[in-house]
């Protein structure tokens, strides 16, 4: 096995017999990972482990920790980690005597970026230092035979879902099946790990649980990965090469996924997979000449993952909401529970609890205790005279701050006319008009043409809102503008209209012009909240890219039932956001449910509901049947769908 062990290495680099000898006993990353087949146990000892060693078969090639001292990539001796770029190669060909850098420009990039946190303190998760740490513990393999029954149990509990057609929708078959692209998670800052994913992206090695073995004991092995799809990454073990047979998909925020040095700190067994256990004899130099050059995760990741699924707002917490039943005011509500920063807020007055709605942690609709009366928007107060037992006001400081603006100079007046997507049919922009300027930036909306007499639908915007556009802004992007409800004057033009009403555009300064590096893209798959029902997270496609604005659409259902949305919206999330979290995904819609929606909403044709949180799928498609009723509309073809960052087109030029 040694001689296998030094020809290998000397494929990697050239160096002495002295260093090879030094190479032979400790490989850093890898330190006491021996290729073995006869003594397959360790004899030694550990105060953390009382249980006993469970045995395995002899006749396996079987890379384990044999008890030697572990040794970080920096050490003295074995594998080494650069510093400045993270690659991982044998320390002796690393340059200059400390051996932190792989090469010379490596070494002078890290002087002159002095950077405080480096590649290898993001590996080892401490700080780098000069000297070789060594770590005095001598990890032993565990007994595991009732996890690994546990995980076949699970395996198979999958398998036998695939039959049922809601709750068997995978989004890894989903994804391969169709060679779909998911959206990354870098898209979603609100998101777990959104700001701090990283360089995580095909190719990165991690460590997994080995499915492909018969042993009795939960073994791992080295996997790559394929291809990722938000939090999901197919994975496919070493050795398989080009053969995707055992491909298998694995959230990389979940438990079962390990950086590559975890077996060895923790005395875990790695074993090659039975499928391709005969194609070499000595594991533990194909494993260094694979791993040479190749990146893992951070050590630490498994705590951020931790950390970023801490949410501040707890259960009890007294806030301000939007009423659903009348959008021109909010009420009291109290947090009932608290999924993936997800709120399920229960109405004050609600006896049974059962008056509820939900909404992110950072959505605009919520608020502090007192926010409304601080800038003069309508408010139902409770009818309890006092705070229930328990229930406390959440601090300010929890809730998504808004950009300051100046009121003072050239600002929004009542009258106005511009352009806003519909609250109450999130699938239409709509012709509006500010009916009342509160304080701190805040407007209240009006929909013109489906206003309810006393303003109870009017809606709160603030100023820097993405949900709210000057005149001819879906002229020029190519969207459908819906005109007032009973307008007859068609096609409907800005200019007729603001001389018929006898009202002023907007000022297009005034309005939000910012389109972040969003990084989404046409056909892109994510998991998406329907606004119309917003306790059901669905699977979603971007089919449209207006700077900022997203079209999404629900897979399974009709165009009909799409939502504009905010790139930034916390509405959104990554592929797997829900297997994560542990809320419940809403699969694609079958052939039968769209059938049996559509016929019955064709049937009834209703007026525009006050309510907030409408009926699944149904409230968007009613309105938009009776608007479009009989009607045919001209607007411009042919604007470009890409995402755009610059605002040169963002806006038309107003009309005198």
């Amino acid at each position: 096995a040694h001689e296998g062990l030094m020809e290998n290495t000397k494929d990697l680099t050239e160096h002495s017999s002295r260093s090879e000898r030094k190479r032979r006993d400790s490989f850093g990353m890898f330190d006491g990972y021996d290729s073995c087949s006869e003594d397959t146990s360790s004899s030694s000892s550990s105060d953390e482990s009382e249980e006993e060693i469970a045995p395995l078969p002899s006749s396996l090639p079987i890379i384990k920790n044999n008890g030697q001292v572990y040794t970080y990539p920096d050490g003295k001796s074995g594998m080494a980690t650069c510093e400045m770029c993270g690659m991982v190669g044998v320390r002796d060909a690393f340059y200059s005597k400390t051996k932190r850098f792989c090469s010379v420009s490596c070494s002078r990039s890290y002087s002159s970026n002095s950077k405080k946190a480096s590649i290898l303190a993001r590996l080892q998760g401490k700080p780098p230092t000069k000297k070789a740490k060594v770590l005095q513990k001598q990890p032993l393999v565990a007994k595991l035979a009732a996890y690994a029954q546990y995980q076949a149990t699970l395996q198979n509990q999958v398998k036998t879902k695939t039959a049922v057609p809601v709750e068997g929708f995978s989004w890894g078959n989903y994804i391969t099946s169709n060679n779909l692209t998911a959206a990354p998670v870098t898209c979603f800052k609100h998101a777990p790990m959104g700001t701090c994913w990283g360089d995580i992206s095909e190719g990165v090695r991690v460590e997994v649980l080995n499915t492909d073995c018969s042993l009795p004991t939960k073994v791992f092995w080295i996997a790559g990965i394929v291809k990722l799809a938000g939090y999901n990454a197919l994975l496919r073990y070493e050795g398989f090469e080009n053969d995707s047979s055992v491909d298998f998909w694995c959230n990389v925020c979940g438990s079962d996924i390990r950086p590559v040095g975890w077996c060895a700190t923790s005395g875990k067994p790695l074993v090659p997979p039975r499928t391709i256990q005969h194609k070499y004899t000595n594991w533990k130099a194909f494993l260094v000449k694979r791993l040479t050059g190749a990146k893992t995760l951070p050590p630490d990741f498994s705590q951020k993952v931790s950390e970023s699924m801490q949410y501040p707002f707890k259960p009890s917490m007294r806030v301000e909401v939007v009423d659903k039943t009348h959008l021109c005011r909010t009420r009291v509500a109290v947090v009932d529970s608290v999924i993936g920063g997800r709120l399920r807020l229960v109405y004050e007055e609600s006896e049974d609890k059962t008056d509820d709605f939900w909404c992110h942690m950072y959505s605009p609709l919520i608020h502090h205790i007192g926010w409304s009366r601080s800038i003069g928007h309508r408010f139902k107060r409770s009818d309890i005279a006092k705070k229930q037992d328990g229930h406390y006001d959440a601090p300010p400081h929890l809730f998504a701050k808004v950009k300051e603006v100046d009121p003072s100079g050239e600002w929004f007046k009542e009258g106005m006319k511009l352009e806003a997507i519909d609250p109450l049919n999130l699938s239409a922009i709509c012709v509006a008009t500010i009916r009342k300027v509160l304080a701190d930036g805040y407007l209240m909306i009006g929909i013109d043409g489906s206003e309810a007499a006393d303003g109870s639908d009017w809606f709160c915007y603030h100023a820097t809102s993405p949900s709210i556009f000057p005149v001819g802004f879906c002229e020029i992007n190519a969207i459908e503008l819906t005109p007032p409800r009973g307008y007859a004057k068609l096609p409907f033009k800005w200019f007729d209209y603001l001389r018929e009403t006898d009202s002023i555009a907007a000022p297009v300064k005034l309005f939000n012009k910012e389109v972040p590096n969003h990084g989404f893209h046409i056909r892109m798959k994510l998991e998406a909240v329907d606004l119309m029902e917003p306790r059901l997270v669905c699977v979603a496609t971007v089919t449209r890219i207006i700077h900022r604005l997203l079209r999404i659409h629900f897979d399974g259902w009709e165009e009909e039932y799409d939502q504009w949305v905010d790139c930034e919206s916390p509405d959104l999330y990554p592929v797997g956001w829900c297997q994560l979290t542990g809320y419940q995904l809403q699969p694609p819609a079958p052939q039968t449910s769209r059938d049996s929606q559509s016929s019955s909403s064709k049937q009834k044709k209703k007026a525009k509901s006050q309510q907030y949180k409408g009926h699944k799928k149904m409230t968007s498609l009613q309105l938009k049947e009776e608007l479009l009723d009989g009607e045919e509309y001209n607007f411009l073809q042919g604007a470009s769908d890409q995402e755009s960052n610059g605002s040169a087109s963002y806006y038309i030029k107003q009309e005198p």
